[in-house]
């Protein structure tokens, strides 16, 4: 299990779960998900057993609709369904769709945070080496904490991965929790 201390005025960030997998990386990333799946599940069910927030925020996939819905069935019925179907939004989560890599780049993640007086971040999802680096970096940039569960993180090269980890840990300042 991707075990993670979490307190009160931590948040769970969900990145990029509800994926298609029909893209460039698709497969590589796909079979990251079906070895790490299981941790990013037990980290959001422990996040929602804990009461800590759960915000989902993820990539539209240039269709600019905010249809969430969508995104949600799109991925059950893809290529990765049986593993992104226990990892969909919840009642009482929160979601917001993205157009960058970062979670907070032209989004209104850092004012539903402040709403809910978050001073950590806890990452896990899509791509290590992308969209979850990109986040953490960008949440110490906000003044926020930030952890990331890189074994409930997926991706799509693991040397890039480690080099991503490495650079977040000792230049961003993240803390990186390996499970």
């Amino acid at each position: 299990m991707a075990e993670v201390e979490l307190e009160r005025g931590d948040a769970l960030i969900v990145v990029d779960v509800l994926n298609d997998f029909v893209h460039e990386d698709g497969d590589a990333l796909l079979a990251s998900f079906r070895e790490r799946g299981a941790a990013m599940r037990e980290t959001i069910e422990h996040a929602r057993a804990a009461g800590i927030p759960v915000i989902y925020v993820n990539d539209d996939r240039d269709a600019w609709d905010g249809d969430v819905r969508r995104l949600v069935d799109d991925a059950v019925a893809g290529a990765g369904g049986d593993v992104i179907r226990h990892l969909v939004p919840q009642a009482g989560d929160r979601i917001l769709v993205k157009h960058r890599y970062s979670a907070f780049d032209r989004t209104a993640l850092d004012l539903l945070l402040s709403s809910l007086e978050v001073d950590r971040v806890v990452l896990v999802g899509a791509a290590t080496e992308g969209c979850i680096v990109q986040t953490a970096i960008a949440a110490r940039e906000q003044g926020l904490k930030a952890t990331i569960v890189a074994s409930a993180c997926a991706t799509t090269d693991a040397e890039l991965e480690e080099t991503s980890l490495r650079y977040a840990r000792e230049v961003g300042g993240v803390r990186v929790n390996r499970g």
